[in-house]
């Protein structure tokens, strides 16, 4: 039974509140404040122990009640709990993801986590996109990152379902903002001499140090911040291959990378690591200098556009995109290009991949024209196989197709004439059309019948009627 009281500080005062007291379905003891009125409290003490006894025959989910009270909790606490979880990946993230989220949340007015509305969060992000004039691609960072954060409260039991999961992710491809291009080899070339030759420096940077910078990101693909990171400890120049490990702490994903090296690379490695000591940073500060000025003026320095209509020729174009394009232009497979660049997902790999229509036209001329015509017209280094299917029947007339009448690609055949019987020129009946059969293994069929053997005697003539 519930009991009701008022405490004794408020014994004898009008208006205060009533308390009251119930066992719970642990057999704990339970105080809940009332209301002023005696009565309401008794209704609520009988609610509680009637939700007591619910429990207690198990009408009553405890886990769904403790959805419902934590949704009831300020969305700040959850924001804070989900940062911590975010410690695994890097700082910058974290503070993007976390920014972004908050900002939704201020924006929608929303305080706890059951006021999330997925279409009032739609429209909020769109008018705040139209304002900063933001494109698709942002779009739909704020939403992975909005989703995430309900997918995790889903996950710990904060929410019962995700209320975002039916937002729309924009298609970036028709919206894209900062497009890059890469460098054909000749103007790679070019800006290393240009740096070089510039006698300037640029960002704390010499013309030598530059165009070192330059071809470790063209040669290795590695990042601004994870050529920042390197030191002649992170060199293995004589390893089988030789190999440059990228730290855990400095890799994107947080994982450690060992990746082969270019032999012409190695070979300059070994002239730049000469007098730097083994735990020395190749290039100090690199991390927070702005390594797109200094390939726009070494690009503008010999003439070569910073801005085309292909794109943007910045340093993680001039190198990463380049090194990547020119990995699949030489022969490497998808797969390998996706493994060099450490791409979870090839549709990543696919968009740092810059093939234009001089390399849709060379791969078309890669491909061998068929050839067809007699025995005497194999090309040398055609297979059997390949003249035996070439020379196939013509199935309207019936003819075989003459040899020396077709030519090698692209041009009509032509009929034989059919032979004359008596005088009189045969043709086959339409109803009765000839097979389609190669001779050449027409033949091989038969001479294996024909085989003699200690059942079957030698055939002495071979007749086709």
């Amino acid at each position: 039974m519930a009991t009701l009281y008022k405490k004794k500080r408020d014994q004898g005062k009008k208006g205060a509140c009533w308390y009251f007291d119930f066992t719970d379905e642990n057999g704990k003891r339970r105080s809940r404040k009332g209301f002023t009125d005696k009565g309401l409290t008794a209704q609520a003490a009988a609610k509680a122990e009637n939700e007591v006894m619910l429990r207690k025959r198990g009408l009553i989910d405890p886990a769904a009640e403790r959805i419902v009270e934590r949704k009831r909790r300020p969305l700040a606490e959850h924001l804070t709990a989900y940062e911590k979880t975010l410690s695994k990946t890097t700082p910058k993230h974290i503070k993007q993801t976390v920014n972004r989220i908050r900002r939704m949340i201020v924006g929608c007015a929303f305080v706890t986590a059951g006021q999330i509305d997925a279409e009032k969060l739609r429209e909020w992000l769109v008018a705040f996109c139209e304002k900063e004039k933001l494109g698709h691609r942002t779009y739909n960072h704020y939403v992975q990152a909005f989703g995430g954060f309900c997918l995790w409260m889903v996950e710990t039991g904060r929410l019962a379902s995700n209320p975002v999961a039916a937002m729309d992710i924009l298609n970036a491809a028709v919206d894209v903002r900062h497009p890059r291009r890469a460098l054909s080899p000749e103007e790679f070339s070019k800006l290393v001499a240009s740096a070089r030759q510039s006698g300037e420096s640029i960002q704390c940077f010499d013309g030598e140090q530059r165009s070192r910078i330059y071809i470790l990101s063209y040669m290795t693909g590695l990042r601004r911040k994870e050529i920042a990171s390197l030191t002649p400890r992170s060199f293995d120049l004589a390893a089988v291959p030789p190999t440059v490990t990228v730290a855990a702490a400095c890799s994107k994903h947080r994982r450690t990378d060992v990746l082969p090296l270019h032999p012409e690379l190695v070979t300059m490695l070994q002239e730049w690591l000469r007098n730097v000591p083994a735990d020395a940073v190749l290039f100090p500060r690199l991390a927070r200098r702005r390594t797109w000025l200094m390939v726009k003026k070494d690009l503008e320095r010999i003439g070569i556009p910073y801005v085309t209509p292909e794109g943007i020729a910045d340093f993680h174009a001039a190198g990463r995109h380049t090194h990547i394009t020119q990995l699949l232009r030489n022969g490497a497979t998808l797969p390998e290009a996706k493994e060099l660049a450490r791409h979870t997902d090839v549709k990543m790999t696919m968009r740092y991949t810059h093939i234009g229509i001089d390399d849709q036209a060379k791969a078309v001329r890669s491909i061998p024209c068929p050839w067809i015509g007699s025995d005497s017209a194999v090309p040398k280094g055609q297979s059997e196989a390949s003249s035996v299917t070439a020379r196939h029947h013509d199935t309207d007339g019936g003819g075989d197709v003459s040899a020396g009448t077709v030519a090698r690609c692209g041009t009509n055949r032509q009929k034989r004439t059919p032979p004359v019987k008596g005088g009189v020129q045969w043709r086959r009946r339409e109803s009765n059309p000839r097979p389609v059969t190669f001779p050449r293994l027409h033949l091989r069929a038969y001479s294996h019948a024909f085989t003699p053997s200690p059942e079957r005697p030698a055939a002495t003539r071979f007749c086709s009627g």
